[in-house]
């Protein structure tokens, strides 16, 4: 064989080798690229699962504040119908003078049939004279306390609506 032979078949020998060499890190490159595309997507998956579950859980939160705002809503409601609808009878009851509101006149110390200083018990007392009001100022002082009983059930919803907001948080 001669010395350009021997060169030409260590060249073809060589080539044949990079080329195999190339074959086989082609390969478990091809190998490691498609377990890390595989590893990547299980990933993807998990994340994408995470998100998705989180998202779930805080729909079910806002779903239950919701149903309890709802329900304190509707409870409140009752509470400010029923008040109303007591109201309402009240005055009927005024205007038909089936009642009648009236007041506890001071006594003249010198008269001997006075008026406690201090306020007692809730009931009737005894040898104190009333004086019966007007049915336009009884109509009067029970819108006024209306109102007030409105407000203090406007006021106990807006602090059931605070406090259901910030457990929320």
């Amino acid at each position: 064989m001669t010395p350009v032979q021997k060169l030409a078949v260590a060249l073809l020998a060589m080539a044949v080798s990079f080329g195999a060499a190339w074959q086989v890190q082609d390969w478990r490159y091809d190998g490691k690229l498609a377990k890390q595309a595989g590893q990547f997507q299980a990933d993807l998956d998990a994340i994408g699962n995470a998100a998705t579950a989180q998202a779930r859980a805080e729909q079910d939160k806002r779903l239950a504040a919701e149903q309890r705002v709802t329900d304190s809503d509707q409870q409140h409601f009752r509470e400010l119908s029923d008040a109303q609808r007591n109201q309402a009878l009240l005055r009927d009851r005024l205007a038909t003078a089936d009642v009648r509101l009236s007041v506890l006149l001071a006594e003249d110390p010198a008269s001997g049939c006075d008026v406690p200083a201090t306020p007692g018990a809730v009931g009737v007392v005894h040898a104190a004279r009333r004086a019966k009001l007007d049915p336009a100022h009884a109509q009067r002082i029970i819108a006024i306390t209306d109102d007030g009983d409105n407000a203090v059930i406007a006021l106990r919803a807006c602090q059931a609506y605070a406090k259901e907001v910030s457990m929320r948080k």
